[in-house]
């Protein structure tokens, strides 16, 4: 969908993707993210995409590298934006280069780990419920998907995509494709996720430290993302609620165990044509939507429809606007650092507007419907991430500076924020919380500091704090 059809999404429906979310769905805008994100902050931070040249525009650029190359060297070739191994082919020679142009030429990841003389890849399943904060979670479990044939290195065997392709749905015609109805067993060309950290384990392999560098790299690919999300996503959605997405990565371990993104899908398969997929695709499915949830319509938006009353009283409009200047104040004040600092940020949990609030209960609200979901960001680490951004988020800030005092308090976070709701901090209906915040305003203005303003109704914070 364009982007300026998401204005019809009604505040009280959800689409399944993002405005923009093709900057990382398409292979060639996913190649540029990435290289942008390299040229920021360095090739050791994001050496997980293989090298690409989109053609026509890289042709110099891929014949040079090209000729540098060992003469042994192979190429994929792939459409930028088709799916299902549609138009790919490994190529080594110059004049194997279709003229069929646009092109993805990649460099082809001729030292693959393989199991049993097979190539594999996995699909790990990646959720997105939000941008602003940005709330990325990943299914436990996933696919391993073999290629039918055994792997030749070999240049005359490039031709042979039941070889060197591992999509299912190029696999599934060669006769010799064996299925697999058990999600525990390591046998046929298609196993579950948790089958393949098994079969690791038994060898002598740390499957978690895998598993930490996958949650690496998706998390800094779905950050490369997301500027241009924001952006349309304030420009075009009505709440943030409206949207969420669920990407199917493919990665690939190298000989090293080292993952590789080959690519992004912002339409994974769903189709479920064997009992090992509808076991996996089937719970994922579930607490993907458990996950989503439901949001009400705003109370503002009931009560302004013709013909409907609202029973709550209305707010004076000199608080109300007090909050509004409040809550602009604070994120303005924690903006002005470009460079993520912990001591600076760790003060953003000091006095709370309405906004912070709903925001950390929706956080947490989520959280404890995930299911076999594991939250990736934010989490007590998140700190590291935030340099990536193109621009300091402020509630980025928020969650994840909670996380970081939280985590290994879930009750107390939990208990705290139950508490100001049933104050009404997060309606701005806490007058006492209005004050404090109008305090921290004036405080702001006069140029001091957040933490500066412990001392401001320390009676009644303890009282908070030892909810």
């Amino acid at each position: 969908m364009k982007s300026p059809s998401f204005r019809a999404i009604r505040e009280h429906q959800k689409l399944n993707h993002f405005p923009g979310s093709f900057q990382i769905g398409r292979k060639d805008r996913l190649w540029r993210n990435l290289l942008k994100m390299q040229t920021r902050h360095g090739k050791k931070e994001f050496n997980f995409f293989p090298q690409s040249f989109i053609l026509p525009q890289d042709i110099k650029l891929l014949r040079k590298a090209w000729e540098e190359g060992a003469s042994r060297q192979k190429w994929i070739v792939k459409p930028p934006a088709s799916a299902r191994g549609i138009g790919i082919q490994v190529i080594h020679k110059w004049s194997q280069l279709p003229k069929r142009r646009p092109l993805l030429v990649q460099r082809y990841l001729h030292k693959p780990y393989l199991i049993g003389g097979s190539k594999f890849d996995l699909r790990i399943y990646v959720y997105v419920t939000c941008y602003d904060p940005l709330r990325v979670y990943l299914f436990k479990d996933g696919l391993v998907r073999f290629a039918s044939c055994k792997y030749s290195s070999s240049m005359k065997s490039l031709s042979n995509k039941f070889m060197h392709l591992t999509n299912y749905s190029v696999n599934k015609k060669n006769t010799e494709y064996k299925s697999n109805s058990d999600e525990t067993a390591c046998q046929g060309h298609k196993w579950a996720l948790k089958a393949l950290w098994s079969y690791l384990t038994q060898k002598g392999i740390n499957s978690e430290t895998i598993w930490e560098k996958i949650k690496d790299i998706v998390i800094k690919t779905i950050i490369a993302s997301e500027p241009y999300v924001n952006s349309l996503v304030k420009m075009y959605v009505r709440r943030p609620y409206c949207c969420h997405e669920l990407f199917g990565f493919d990665i690939m371990l190298d000989e090293n165990l080292k993952p590789w993104i080959l690519e992004v899908n912002i339409s994974p398969s769903l189709h479920s044509n064997s009992p090992l997929d509808v076991s996996i695709k089937g719970q994922m499915i579930r607490d993907l939507l458990n996950l989503a949830g439901f949001v009400l319509p705003s109370m503002d938006s009931i009560a302004s429809r013709p013909g409907t009353g609202s029973s709550s009283t209305p707010r004076s409009p000199k608080p109300a606007s007090e909050l509004f200047t409040a809550e602009k104040m604070k994120r303005a004040y924690y903006l002005t650092q470009k460079v993520p600092d912990q001591d600076f940020y760790s003060s953003v949990l000091d006095i709370l507007t309405p906004d912070d609030v709903r925001i950390l209960v929706e956080t947490e609200d989520e959280y404890s419907r995930r299911g076999q979901f594991e939250r990736v960001f934010p989490t007590h680490i998140s700190m590291r991430y935030l340099r990536f951004f193109e621009q300091p988020r402020y509630f980025n800030i928020l969650v994840t500076q909670w996380e970081l005092k939280y985590y290994l308090n879930k009750h107390k976070g939990l208990e705290l924020l139950r508490n100001w709701c049933v104050k009404g901090y997060h309606t701005g209906a806490g007058m006492d919380l209005a004050q404090m915040v109008s305090l921290a305003v004036g405080e702001l203005e006069r140029g001091c500091s957040l933490p500066a303003l412990k001392s401001v109704k320390e009676g009644e914070r303890e009282a908070q704090a030892s909810c």
